[in-house]
């Protein structure tokens, strides 16, 4: 008899749910969980990244949806082309955001949600998921006004269109299979190309956008208080925090490893580009349409645009705008409920997968089709405060995303979580100055919210005020670090990295706390209380009419 050599049980990871873990079943193709092939010729190399195509892409044309549908066409429309700069300079913010949950999805195959709870408490992780899911909520509110402003447009009945648009988002994601909803995705993103049909039927100077969006400038004759304001909520609608939660949990539920993380990082390149396109597409067309005409800087809503493109360039533009806005106004709605969805699932420990049906993931559908349900019967009912709470979404996303990436930042240089993975030294630079370019915008908005007539003067106070707090804060750093005699981080040590899986979440060190982390944690707290109660007064006297 021969001898059967043992098997050797794989190392234990700390995927939370057993459906994340198998073949991949994108919707372009397949890629068996056993199938360790080099990809070495095109075609090999074409039909992996097939295969692998979704999250980014998803993720990036769900941002393009209502609300940034009015920003960038209030951008135009008021500010001519004036502002395209703020694209380019968004792109690298947007990889580098997007590229580190990506890579914490595929490495650790735990959402971000239950990664912050495990690594930062249970106050913080908390924290995600209460002000994840009161924001989530708000913003799915906002994807069904831009569902109403385009029916309305197109002269259909409002309220048989709500109800089933949402359910038409509530099925799509609840067959049970993975491959049917990312198909259902795929095709809606396919819709936000009827941007580009309406550039060239308006035709707006080629050259001048070019020269705008590579050269940085300002409106002119424009009051800088106004302008900063769109600045910060062009940037708040293209870098929004539940994408952060989305991307994470998506890549995961795809079963995406390690092994396919150059494909994923083409994927999510795909969907900067798309969505840079149609911000571009959206800003030239309506600077164009309405330059010279009464309706230029007088923006109104997505609906007034649709009106005044078919005004000004004929009722194909128009009916186009408005179908693209009820398109990426579905694809905004089913991605934010599912990042709720999925972020709720990981830290309660539901079963929380596209894969399984209702059935085996009762609590996970629950959430989701909750969400899409309530925001459509509150759009609908008579008298519901739409702009007020329009302006909420818009306040509490600028308040809450430095959170978002400071948490982001600090788990990608968790060793224990990401081991060769973690950033190098040159992400986490630029890093640091992306999150205190957002802590300043915050602050920024969160005053003007509190004091609506902030004059320009006091903004430049805060960007200086905030510039010189951080400049304070790197050297008590270094002055520290010197003290202590601590080594700046070396080289990380990359070998093996492409079968390096974060260990179970009950194998994990006890994260390290400094002081620093401590006293930067703590003001953190401290702002974003201070901040939501100064919001909520806010938006309690613009309720109450004060």
């Amino acid at each position: 008899m021969g001898i059967t050599a043992p098997t050797v049980p794989a190392p234990r990871t700390a995927v939370l749910d057993d459906a994340h873990v198998g073949d991949i079943r994108g919707a372009l193709g397949t890629i068996k969980s056993d199938d360790t092939a080099s990809r070495r010729g095109l075609s090999a190399k074409l039909k992996t990244l097939l295969a692998i195509i979704g999250p980014g892409l998803i993720v990036m044309v769900g941002d393009n949806d209502a609300g940034a549908f009015g920003t960038y066409s209030q951008a135009g429309q008021n500010y001519g082309t004036s502002l395209l700069w703020t694209l380019l300079l968004l792109i690298p913010v947007l990889y580098v955001n997007q590229e580190m949950v990506l890579r914490l999805g595929a490495v650790t195959g735990v959402g971000h949600a239950r990664l912050i709870l495990e690594r930062f408490g249970r106050f913080w992780g908390a924290f995600s998921v209460i002000d994840l899911f009161l924001l989530n909520a708000l913003t799915i509110v906002t994807e069904f006004i831009g569902i109403t402003l385009a029916v309305g447009y197109l002269g259909l009945p409002k309220v048989p269109s709500v109800l089933l648009a949402a359910v038409i988002v509530v099925a799509a994601a609840s067959t049970g299979s993975f491959r049917r909803f990312e198909r259902t995705a795929i095709l809606l993103c396919a819709g936000s190309l009827l941007l580009i049909p309406i550039y060239f039927i308006v035709h707006p100077p080629a050259g001048q956008m070019a020269h705008d969006f590579v050269v940085p400038g300002m409106p002119h004759h424009s009051r800088l208080s106004d302008v900063m304001l769109l600045i910060i909520a062009i940037v708040g609608t293209t870098v929004a925090p539940w994408q952060l939660f989305f991307q994470q949990s998506y890549v995961i539920d795809k079963r995406i490893t390690p092994r396919f993380m150059r494909y994923e990082k083409a994927d999510l390149w795909l969907g900067i580009g798309i969505v840079v396109i149609g911000a571009a597409a959206m800003m030239g067309f309506c600077a164009a349409a309405f330059a010279g005409h009464a309706g230029s800087g007088g923006f109104t809503d997505a609906a007034g645009v649709a009106d005044g493109l078919e005004k000004y360039a004929g009722r194909t533009a128009g009916v186009l705008f408005a179908v693209a806005l009820l398109d990426a106004s579905i694809i905004g709605a089913s991605a934010v409920s599912l990042s709720t969805a999925y972020a709720i699932g990981d830290v309660m420990g539901l079963k929380h997968s596209l894969h399984r049906g209702i059935r085996g993931a009762k609590g996970f559908y629950a959430v989701f089709a909750g969400l899409i349900l309530t925001a459509a019967v509150v759009v609908v009912i008579p008298g519901s405060p739409l702009g007020l709470l329009t302006e909420g979404v818009q306040t509490l996303a600028g308040v809450l995303l430095p959170s978002a990436s400071v948490f982001l930042l600090l788990l990608c240089n968790d060793k224990s979580v990401l081991g060769p993975w973690v950033n190098g030294r040159a992400t986490n630079i630029f890093t640091s100055v992306v999150v205190a370019v957002l802590v300043t915008l915050s602050v920024i908005l969160t005053a003007a919210v509190v004091f609506p007539d902030i004059t320009s003067g006091a903004i430049l106070d805060i960007m200086g005020i905030c510039g010189v707090a951080g400049i304070l804060a790197l050297g008590y750093a270094e002055t520290r670090r010197r003290r202590k005699g601590w080594t700046l981080a070396g080289p990380v040590d990359r070998a093996g990295k492409e079968n390096w899986r974060m260990p179970p979440l009950d194998e994990l060190p006890e994260p390290i706390v400094s002081t620093g982390r401590k006293v930067g944690l703590t003001a953190l707290r401290v702002y974003l209380l201070a901040a939501m109660i100064l919001v909520i007064v806010r938006i309690a006297q613009l309720a109450l009419g004060h």
